[in-house]
């Protein structure tokens, strides 16, 4: 993917941008930044944590449980990153 790829086209329905600041969050911002750095693409999808029929993540509990039961490949929790 390119930044030619993205369009402004929102996402079913109910996209819309949001921008960070290394000053409002250093750690989000950083994650944008190195992931920018690997792909050429500094932008990230910011989307709900949850399966269908459940209700969105709210506790580190909860985010193991869907993650286990899910596909995602990777968790990160605070400073810890977690790999099926």
């Amino acid at each position: 993917m390119t930044s030619e790829d993205l369009t402004p086209e929102p996402f079913l329905g109910t996209g819309r941008l949001q921008t960070v600041r290394r000053e409002w969050n250093p750690r989000y911002y950083r994650l944008v930044e190195k992931f920018g750095e690997a792909t050429g693409v500094p932008v990230l999808m910011n989307t709900g944590f949850n399966l269908r029929g459940e209700p969105i993540v709210g506790s580190p509990a909860n985010a193991w449980n869907t993650f286990s039961k899910s596909g995602i490949d990777v968790l990160v929790l605070e400073h810890y990153l977690v790999e099926k």
